[in-house]
């Protein structure tokens, strides 16, 4: 069942196109990763598919009544703010103890909930506003460059959350990121937005495309091997006759992405 669907969407800045003729679609209970260079307009692909951008042209379909949880790319709470764990996720909307309980072990977080915000780490931050994110009993989780700031092993323990999150609920993923070793991995379809889809498909079809190669190089095909290498060792058919013989470092050359078109 298709949960969202984009035809031919534009969006505008003042006059320039942020997007341009864009077409996607998001079924039940996959994981689609959006990736693409600063600027390319991924989180406001992300801000008209939930309708909280105007388009110029094209249209956006969502299933009636579709329950959406968001987790954004960075929220701030005043730090001399006292509020614990489980006070932040009574709001706006007051949640009984059982289901916040529920709700944090589900982000793998069960043993936070008495925890200061002001307290928390990165991932334990991120990890709670999954939490909150999941207490709706979401059909389609977006997270919009949501370990940004985190280091790989987090990164990667994240991710690995939301892949057994998608098991266990069923719910969908859509996700922005240009964390490309750990992401894609983990994908079942890729879209490389550039202002428009340059190209899409499985891992590693787009891995090997020109047009994602053009914008992010050639050496991450490789490290998507070594990612499935470290991490799945049913990885055989997608090795590319690729030898691995160390774990993965990051690459540190690419830009860190703070703000999106």
């Amino acid at each position: 069942m298709k949960l969202i669907c984009a035809k031919g969407l534009s969006v505008h800045r003042g006059k320039a196109a942020v997007l341009k003729n864009v077409t996607l679609d998001i079924a039940s209970g996959e994981i689609v990763t959006v990736v693409g260079p600063n600027g390319s307009g991924k989180s406001t692909l992300l801000r008209a598919l939930i309708g909280a951008t105007e388009i110029a042209k094209g249209e956006v379909t969502r299933k009636p009544g579709l329950r959406i949880g968001y987790v954004p790319q960075k929220l701030h709470i005043d730090p001399t703010l006292p509020m614990s764990v489980a006070r932040f996720l009574s709001l706006p909307c007051k949640v009984s103890p059982q289901q916040t309980q529920e709700a944090l072990a589900q982000a793998g977080a069960s043993t936070l909930g008495a925890r200061q915000m002001a307290d928390l780490s990165g991932g334990q931050f991120q990890r709670v506003l999954l939490a909150r994110a999941l207490l709706g009993n979401p059909e389609l989780l977006i997270l919009d460059e949501a370990t940004q700031g985190l280091d790989q092993p987090g990164s990667a323990a994240f991710y690995q959350q939301i892949e057994t999150l998608r098991s266990t609920l069923g719910c969908a993923v859509l996700m922005v990121s240009h964390e490309l070793h750990v992401v894609m991995a983990a994908s079942d379809r890729v879209i490389c937005l550039n202002g428009h889809v340059c190209c899409e498909g499985t891992p590693e079809v787009v891995a090997s495309a020109p047009e994602y190669r053009a914008l992010f190089g050639s050496g991450t095909q490789g490290a998507l091997a070594l990612y499935r290498h470290d991490h799945d060792h049913h990885h055989h058919a997608h090795d590319h006759g690729h030898t691995h013989t160390h774990k993965h470092v990051p690459d540190h050359n690419h830009p860190h992405e703070h703000e999106d078109a």
